[in-house]
């Protein structure tokens, strides 16, 4: 069950969705946490950010919509809070890193730099507010510039973390690969809206928010299996994985580990029960290797 990433290996393919799952203090009590691939913490900035106003969740068909607004506590925080809670577990840790300027990305990144943790993953579904507001994420350019201004400062590996709200997601990976990541995650939530006919609004304050859950997961697999055929970096695959048949989808399109998000506010043990689902499957079709399951569908 073992795959390796940018020369970190995990003992299985399976972590949680940044922004799901807190830093895993929440979901201890129901998972355990030894058993994970990796834990992927809530996003973290150089500040404390106090997200958006509320409501600012909305239960969708097949999904839900969040316009959370990356709410926490700052890297100094997650430092002396965080990162020795999850050292307590046989895991390895993913630290998602957030901000609105290319400057609040370093500062973080940085700051990380001696921290006890395995791998980075940079959230560019960010609005960059020196370029009006687009997310960093939707110009290859600020792609590839990004990615590299991180590259030079990072120790640990970087995942680029892409967002589905573009043209040609193959074109955002291809930007990513140029400018050095190590890895890709994707997919990050689709832009959606929801409308209360009663009181004739919008539901969520911010008006728009991110849907997620199992309504995008065929979005998603098609996007991970572009970009599996589009660069030579391993993937993880994310985007409305409730089960192991949904995993199993993600890793045959090309993904090297998966992510467990939405899922979580509905049922605690669900990246237990996509584990043991792989596992399951892999017993039962003989497959020796999940790595005979990487890429296997051509």
């Amino acid at each position: 069950m073992n795959v390796t990433l940018a020369g970190v290996t995990f003992q299985n393919p399976v972590t949680t969705a940044s922004g799901t799952f807190g830093s895993g203090m929440e979901y201890s009590e129901y998972v355990d946490l030894s058993k994970l691939g990796a834990v992927t913490t809530k996003g973290v900035s150089s500040i404390p950010w106090p997200g958006n106003p509320t409501p600012r969740l909305a239960e969708t068909y097949g999904g839900m919509l969040n316009a959370i607004g990356l709410q926490n506590p700052g890297v100094e925080v997650f430092i002396k809070r965080d990162i020795p809670f999850l050292r307590q577990y046989n895991t390895k840790t993913i630290v998602n890193v957030v901000g609105k300027t290319t400057q609040e990305y370093c500062e973080v990144v940085e700051r990380l730099s001696d921290c006890d943790i395995d791998m980075l993953e940079i959230n560019i579904s960010c609005p960059n507010v020196k370029e009006g507001g687009i997310a960093f994420g939707q110009d290859p350019k600020c792609v590839e510039s990004i990615t590299s201004e991180l590259k030079k400062r990072a120790k640990q590996p970087i995942i680029m973390k892409l967002s589905p709200n573009v043209t040609d997601i193959a074109e955002m990976a291809r930007a990513a690969e140029s400018g050095g990541a190590d890895a890709l995650s994707l997919i990050n939530t689709l832009t959606g809206m929801k409308i209360d006919i009663h009181r004739r609004a919008c539901l969520l304050a911010n008006k728009t928010g991110g849907l997620s859950g199992p309504a995008i997961k065929p979005i998603a697999v098609r996007m991970v299996y572009l970009v599996a055929h589009a660069v030579s970096l391993p993937i993880i695959g994310m985007g409305g994985i409730t089960c192991a048949e949904d995993a199993l989808e993600f890793i045959m399109a090309g993904a090297s580990m998966v992510a467990v998000g939405t899922a979580n506010f509905i049922n605690p043990s669900a990246t237990m029960e996509v584990l043991e689902g792989i596992e399951a499957y892999m017993k039962q079709y003989h497959v020796e290797d999940i790595r005979e399951l990487i890429g296997c569908v051509k």
